[in-house]
């Protein structure tokens, strides 16, 4: 893998795990010489993970909407930075220029971004991996409610087991990205069902 992309929040959080895995994670794609490609802000978990890969001489792309450079939000100091019209198309180019995706602690952005990678995957739109850091459990409850709607019939069993990937170590995630092997979930519906 050589460009991953970070899906976090654009604020610290209570606990200073949250920044300290940033960090780490930020320090481990540098020395493994992978580029970090993320929403282009300075402020929270995004502006620490893209500082701490500028300070180690790595490389980072930063991909951010009009709007938010005008909110002043957007890091000034990057390897690139490309500005896009919508939240949509900056989606969807850090998609196409990551080869995995990692989710660390944030918030209703980091759950949309989460979610909609993640119904990308099962719709076969992409086949990379979709891993989410579980950082002094912070995706625990979000865990229990994907394995509840699979009991109650709205998300296939394979979702969970087979597309999302979960650890609250930066080697051992970056590890079980490296032996992922895409699931064809194209087959959602069937006729009789539409």
């Amino acid at each position: 893998m050589k460009s991953i992309c970070v899906f976090c929040g654009s604020v610290m959080g209570k606990n200073p795990i949250y920044k300290q895995t940033a960090q780490e994670l930020g320090l481990f794609l540098t020395k493994n010489h992978i580029r970090l490609v993320y929403g282009g802000g300075k402020v929270g978990l995004m502006g620490v993970i893209a500082d701490t890969v500028m300070q180690n001489g790595g490389k980072v792309v930063g991909v951010i909407p009009q709007f938010l450079i005008e909110m002043e939000v957007a890091h000034s100091r990057l390897s690139e930075q490309i500005m896009v019209k919508t939240m949509h198309e900056r989606k969807k180019r850090m998609t196409d220029m990551a080869d995995g995706f990692i989710i660390m602690a944030g918030g209703i952005g980091t759950m949309d971004e989460f979610f909609e990678i993640l119904a990308w995957a099962q719709l076969g739109l992409h086949n990379k991996p979709v891993a989410l850091l579980n950082t002094n459990g912070f995706f625990d409850k979000l865990l229990d409610y994907i394995d509840f709607a699979t009991q109650e019939g709205f998300i296939k069993p394979q979702c969970k087991q087979q597309i999302i990937l979960v650890d609250d170590k930066i080697d051992s995630l970056f590890e079980k990205m490296q032996n992922y092997q895409p699931t064809n979930m194209k087959k959602w519906l069937t006729k009789a069902q539409v």
